[in-house]
């Protein structure tokens, strides 16, 4: 998938007063013709605004179909669309670069009324915008095996892991990453035979970002090492839920994954 680009969204422009005025009626039909705004020779612009009020939707909804292709396959161009106009009219974007718009635009999915009946859309939007996150991250090495190996026994429980910048992780009651993974792809989409839930570590290893489906246990382990707890205490809390959790494994795949970028011992 080619990232969305880092052209400005609506352009802000003048004081935050100006700002206060143009952009509320800008994203809402609603709304009248800011006060502000006039034409040559001071005529009203009410023809001209509207014009500009459609591009700047028509823009935004581009940029949500663009970091959400997933999304937008499994409910179709037209509901998509008209998901996302709603969301466009609710929420004005925070910055002026593109491809930051939409990060509320899961949690939308998740109360809007007419996507109820696909309880799982929120996390499979949620997982692609952990991949546009990932994408877009800093650079930074990436933790290696050797490393961790020259950690002395005795010290390993108290070792507290950095998250590599690009890293990311979304857990999900649904068979999020399946779904994900189905739809991102253009072949056509079969039965999806699994109903479990699923979690995805969302990582950059070599400038391409990546989605690993974890095992069951591994996504409690990396959510609390991710945060900062001492690997003895989060593989406990793990293996308390997943008594079957094979640490070592986890830890070497979140190594070749690139999910960390440096570890120091926990105080």
């Amino acid at each position: 998938m080619q990232a969305p680009s880092k052209k400005p969204a609506v352009p802000l422009e003048g004081s935050e007063n100006y700002a206060a005025e143009f952009v509320p009626p800008l994203l809402d039909p609603e709304r009248e013709t800011p006060a502000l705004v006039s034409g040559p020779d001071g005529k009203a612009a009410m023809k001209r605004f509207n014009v500009y009020r459609n591009n700047v939707t028509v823009s935004l909804i581009e940029a949500l179909a663009a970091t959400f292709p997933a999304t937008a396959r499994i409910t179709g161009e037209a509901f998509f669309r008209a998901m996302a106009r709603f969301h466009v009219r609710e929420t004005a974007p925070t910055s002026p670069l593109l491809f930051e718009y939409g990060r509320d635009f899961p949690d939308f999915i998740a109360r809007y009324d007419h996507a109820r009946s696909m309880p799982w859309l929120a996390d499979v939007a949620r997982i692609e915008r952990a991949w546009l996150d990932a994408y877009h991250a800093a650079d930074a090495p990436a933790l290696t095996p050797e490393t961790l190996a020259s950690v002395p026994p005795d010290r390993l429980g108290d070792v507290v892991f950095e998250a590599h910048p690009a890293t990311r992780l979304v857990r999900s009651d649904y068979p999020a990453v399946t779904i994900f993974a189905a739809n991102r792809a253009s072949d056509p989409v079969g039965r999806i035979q699994t109903s479990a839930p699923e979690s995805a570590l969302i990582t950059r290893p070599d400038l391409e970002v990546a989605v690993r489906h974890l095992t069951p246990g591994a996504d409690i382990l990396l959510d609390r090492l991710l945060s900062g707890v001492p690997l003895a205490a989060a593989a406990t809390e793990a293996a308390s839920h997943c008594p079957t959790l094979d640490l070592a494994t986890v830890i070497a795949t979140a190594l070749d994954a690139g999910a960390f970028a440096a570890l120091h011992q926990g105080g």
